[in-house]
């Protein structure tokens, strides 16, 4: 059990929910709630305390959508951390195309850049010392009937990677579904590099799965919307696409807590679910476990980075 974790993302949904989770946990002495927002994340600490009766949650205030402030974070950490839930993410909001200073888009930012950021900063500063997860999404490997598609690329060479991370490889797309699926497969492939490059820290991706009580849908299409906020919390638990926060957080527990989840392995639903047992997805998409393409989207992603 590691006993000191940075959850980014914390200040709601899944991440609150799996800090609540984490100091439950025998062993658990440090949380750190990585926020973006000040008072979010002041509410976040006393929420938790409330319901946990521990005052074991320190608030680092971090943005990792930008590497600035990810990179300060970091300096800021007067210790090692045992564990790392790289959570923060979502669909970038309205202007999700927007390209950033460091010249990705906004979506692609807030999902990988600033942890890409985060995670190798911390490894290469030792401060980093058991194991890392990050939110990885069915989305990767398509869901039928979700109608996501299946990531499809030419070559899935470095050229493509960096139209994935600028958004020229959608053109004007106007649904960030389609962007975020890319951009989540993208992101399981530089997992799996990391891992590969430290052998020393076990590096996993894990989806939460379709969980309720999350934003991600606040800022898709009509249609999805109605989708995510209106309907799937009624019907779509029936049909093995939604699970509610404290199952969707869990997820995150258990790859955190349990060894046997291997480093280097996305682990999400069965298809065609997006709940239940987690499973390695490279079994449904072999292009996952593709070292060529892992290596093209990590070389890719440390270019932007530094």
């Amino acid at each position: 059990m590691p006993k000191t974790v940075l959850i980014t993302g914390a200040n709601g949904g899944l991440g609150k929910e799996c800090a609540r989770q984490l100091a439950l946990q025998e062993g658990v002495e440090k949380i750190y709630l990585g926020c973006r927002n000040p008072k979010k994340a002041a509410a976040a600490k006393q929420s938790l305390e409330e319901s946990t009766g521990k005052s074991i949650f320190e608030i680092l205030i971090i943005d990792v959508s930008s590497p600035t402030s990810v990179r300060s974070a970091v300096d800021s950490l007067s210790e090692p951390i045992e564990a790392l839930v790289m959570n923060a993410g979502g669909i970038g909001g309205k202007n999700f195309r927007k390209i950033t200073g460091d010249g990705v888009s906004q979506i692609f930012a807030v999902n990988v850049l600033g942890h890409a950021v985060l995670a190798e900063v911390l490894l290469q500063a030792k401060k980093l010392t058991n194991v890392g997860i990050y939110a990885g999404s069915e989305a990767a490997r398509g869901v039928a009937k979700m109608g996501i598609k299946r990531p499809k690329l030419e070559t899935a060479s470095e050229v493509e990677f960096s139209a994935i991370c600028d958004g020229s490889f959608f053109g004007n797309a106007g649904d960030p579904m389609l962007p975020y699926s890319y951009i989540k497969y993208m992101a399981a492939l530089w997992m799996s590099a990391l891992a590969r490059k430290y052998p020393d820290v076990r590096l996993v991706t894990v989806s939460p799965g379709s969980t309720s009580g999350t934003d991600i849908g606040e800022n898709l299409g009509p249609a999805m919307k109605f989708m995510f906020t209106i309907v799937g919390p009624k019907l779509l638990p029936m049909f093995g696409l939604m699970h509610d926060l404290e199952a969707g957080a869990k997820r995150y527990v258990d790859v955190l807590t349990d060894a046997s989840y291997k480093s280097g392995v996305f682990y999400g639903s069965k298809k065609p679910l997006l709940t239940g047992p987690l499973i390695d997805q490279s079994t449904i998409f072999a292009d996952l476990k593709n070292e060529s393409f892992q290596d093209n989207a990590s070389a890719v992603i440390e270019r932007f980075i530094k």
